[in-house]
């Protein structure tokens, strides 16, 4: 909570921050128990920002398996860097967004 806090992000977003760009399903998974669990619930701001997370950002090293393999290239040189930095864009305008919309 120390971490995320001063940034806008719940600490329950945290993982679903950091699971998203590996695998949708298990982002997906977290974003369906976060918003499941009676504490939290789908109309907080952790669950606003949880399910703008699901769809601001993107399964980074799933794309980059599945878009380079299929054109065999096998360097993929400044695309996992780019990608990433991506995600991070997205991350921090999906917790502005949330902020300025639901905050």
């Amino acid at each position: 909570g120390g971490v995320t806090e001063p940034l806008g992000m719940p600490p329950e977003a945290l993982p679903m921050a950091l699971l998203r760009p590996l695998s949708g399903s298990g982002a997906y998974g977290v974003m369906a128990s976060i918003i499941n669990d009676p504490a939290v619930g789908p109309d907080s701001y952790t669950g606003y920002l949880v399910s703008t997370l699901q769809g601001s950002t993107e399964t980074t090293f799933y794309v980059l398996a599945v878009y380079f393999g299929a054109v065999q290239i096998r360097r993929i040189r400044h695309a996992l860097a780019v990608g990433l930095t991506a995600d991070l864009a997205g991350v921090v305008a999906a917790v502005v967004a949330v902020s300025f919309l639901f905050g």
